[in-house]
């Protein structure tokens, strides 16, 4: 293993902010993340937060907010932990896990919003169920979200985007079917010539800032989920 990835696993384990296996808070923080920040302020998670901007971003513009950073790498979960470090944020963590045991580590109605940003499309029709929204983990998000609490895709993939459109339209079968209610669905197939944009709050992730250079266009749903 490279010695910079082995630095940085060692910074990870002596980080309050990062949770993770080998640590005494890793199976116990589910239903303790308000004692965890030492305040009852609204917790946003970042799923799959990459190299986290979203999480430090957020954080910056909003200190009435937790922010929880959720992904497997530990080197992606390094680099959050760093910047809010530098930044001195108090109201940031990060979760090493795999996403889709995130209700273990979360309790029923806990948090109070969900960013997923510039997800894998994971695009063969046999890995639907791996999308990040697809109904298993909308599912996932009703559990975990306060009743009407906002969901937020960012995406530069047309094809996530509209798979994901096509689950939260009202006619579709999925909503028809009652597993999940949705209102206030708000989207756009190209964020920055858009109304929405402030909705973004023009953070731009590493891998955004290349799919921009390249001219795609940026598309962004946001909902509320009950």
């Amino acid at each position: 293993m490279p010695r910079r990835k082995l630095l940085h696993f060692a910074d990870n384990a002596k980080s309050e902010n990062v949770i993770e296996p080998g640590k005494e808070i890793f199976g116990k923080i589910k239903n303790n993340w308000q004692a965890f920040f030492k305040n009852n302020n609204p917790i946003v998670f970042e799923i799959g937060c990459g190299r986290a901007e979203y999480t430090t971003g957020m954080a910056v513009l909003f200190p009435d907010k937790n922010f929880v950073g959720v992904d497997l790498k530990g080197g992606r979960i390094w680099k959050g932990s760093n910047v809010s470090q530098e930044k001195n944020l108090t109201n940031t963590a990060f979760l090493r896990i795999m996403i889709q045991n995130l209700q273990d580590f979360v309790g029923k109605h806990e948090a109070g919003e969900v960013w997923i940003t510039f997800p894998d499309p994971r695009p063969k029709d046999g890995d639907e169920k791996l999308r990040l929204t697809s109904p298993r983990y909308l599912r996932m998000y009703k559990e975990i979200l306060k009743p009407g609490s906002w969901v937020n895709l960012k995406t530069d993939n047309e094809g996530l985007y509209l798979y994901t459109l096509s689950l939260l339209q009202p006619n579709s079968e999925y909503l028809a079917s009652g597993e999940i209610k949705i209102s206030d669905l708000e989207y756009t197939d190209n964020l920055y010539e858009s109304e929405m944009r402030n909705l973004a709050f023009d953070i731009q992730t590493t891998y955004e800032k290349k799919y921009l250079r390249v001219g795609e266009k940026i598309k962004f749903i946001r909902f509320k989920i009950y």
